[in-house]
């Protein structure tokens, strides 16, 4: 007797889901840690090696920089050799360059570590983005893409208590905590280069993991959107690098990415300034980040339930906007935190929902290279804004206006969103009608 298509349809997304999204969320996890853990190191490091807060805003953000320039090369060379082949080769050399950071020895070292570790990752998150839409219908992705983003908050949630501890290896075998805490957390990423290599399946035509009926359910299902899209307009890459909209895209995730990495790479700090212990520092840090994952999950899940995108992006963009600003009021550390952590959901909720805006109607190599453009020009906002907040903080001695324009810039990032249109009928596939997607997640 032949399987319900609904129950084939949830078999087969619930196999794909518990196969691919818990490993890509433990990569996520591993790479933003190695991304963010500076933030840690810098409560010690800056003293060790004089970096003022102006030097180490610029270091912490130059990343981002070299990042822009090789992001759109490296996710066109996914798209061509393969997941499997190109993200093994960006976890091993983030990984590698990661751990070099620990024997930074002033400004320019910790600038040229920083640039080569843009270089190494440019590509991965992009690339995992482009990936998802291979595997999952466009009414299961801003959940999807929740459930894999939510890897940014966890690794704070995790990942700060940790560096924290870390810190307290100061001095054991001759290296400054610091140094450890580059060094231990840069070892996941080389283990985990070698399983992404033989774990993960290219395509789902490749993969012998799913049952027949399954694989070729999915097939047929992501190319019926695939051919809808095309119907609507058919995009080249390089239509897809100057349309007005992957711009507009483009400018909205640089407000959105300009409140996420100008706190991140300050947040420890601010807490530190309260008085408490870096063990007790990373703890306090990591409460905006446990708020944002809840967040993020369930804002995905909301959004593709009533198949509405942009006020699912623009309220937490708000949110953010206004939890940052309302922070910046208050000294109690108590109240300054409960406002950290109302921006922090808005924050990562605005994130899943924000990447099925250009994969909606975006497909193939087009995809791949303007999902690459968005995230290159978004992510500059992770060089102005931690250099922003780090530039202010020098001239003014105080958080408070740096944190200002973080909120400013989401804003108009929210302002921007609720301008552009978004045709929602693209995200049905034809035989899905009006119905909801199968609840498999």
């Amino acid at each position: 007797m032949p399987t319900p298509p609904r129950d084939l349809e949830a078999r087969t997304i619930a196999r794909v889901s518990s196969r691919l999204v818990p490993f890509l969320i433990t990569c996520y996890f591993v790479a933003y840690l190695d991304r963010v853990n500076v933030s840690f190191a810098a409560l010690t490091m800056n003293a060790d090696i004089g970096l003022s807060a102006t030097a180490y805003g610029s270091g912490a953000g130059i990343f981002f920089l070299a990042y822009f320039f090789f992001e759109v090369p490296s996710n066109l060379l996914l798209e061509r050799v393969g997941a499997r082949k190109w993200i093994a080769r960006i976890m091993f050399t983030w990984g590698a360059i990661s751990g070099a950071t620990a024997f930074i020895h002033g400004e320019t070292s910790f600038y040229v570590v920083r640039i080569l570790l843009g270089i190494a990752e440019a590509g991965f998150f992009p690339g995992i983005i482009f990936y998802l839409t291979l595997w999952f219908p466009a009414v299961y992705r801003a959940r999807i893409i929740g459930f894999f983003m939510a890897a940014i908050p966890l690794s704070t949630v995790i990942g700060a208590p940790i560096s924290g501890l870390l810190l307290g290896l100061n001095g054991w075998m001759g290296l400054k905590g610091w140094q450890w805490l580059f060094i231990l957390e840069a070892v996941p990423a080389l283990v985990l280069s070698f399983v992404v290599f033989f774990y993960l399946t290219d395509r789902p035509s490749e993969a012998s993991w799913l049952a027949p009926d399954e694989r070729a359910w999915l097939v047929t299902r992501l190319r019926q959107e695939h051919t809808k899209r095309e119907a609507a307009r058919r995009f080249s890459v390089a239509d897809a690098l100057v349309n007005p909209k992957v711009l507009a895209l483009s400018f909205v995730y640089f407000g959105a990415v300009a409140t996420n990495y100008g706190l991140s790479f300050f947040l420890p700090q601010i807490v530190k300034a309260f008085g408490v212990s870096n063990a007790k520092a990373g703890i306090i840090t990591a409460l905006p980040y446990a708020v944002g994952t809840v967040g993020m999950v369930w804002w995905g899940r909301h959004s593709d339930r009533t198949l509405e995108r942009r006020l699912h992006v623009a309220c937490p963009l708000f949110i953010a906007s206004a939890g940052i600003a309302l922070s910046t009021l208050l000294d109690d550390p108590t109240m300054k935190m409960i406002a950290l952590s109302i921006a922090g959901f808005g924050i990562f909720a605005c994130l899943p929902v924000f990447w099925t805006l250009p994969t909606a109607f975006l497909g193939g190599a087009a995809a791949a290279g303007g999902i690459a453009l968005i995230n290159s020009i978004g992510n500059l906002a992770g060089f102005v804004g931690p250099y922003a907040v780090g530039r202010i903080k020098d001239l003014t001695g105080r958080y408070t206006y740096g944190l200002l324009t973080l909120s400013a810039a989401g804003l108009i990032a929210m302002i921007i969103v609720l301008v552009l249109e978004h045709d929602h009928s693209l995200e049905r596939a034809p035989d899905l009608g009006g119905e909801q997607p199968a609840e498999t997640l």
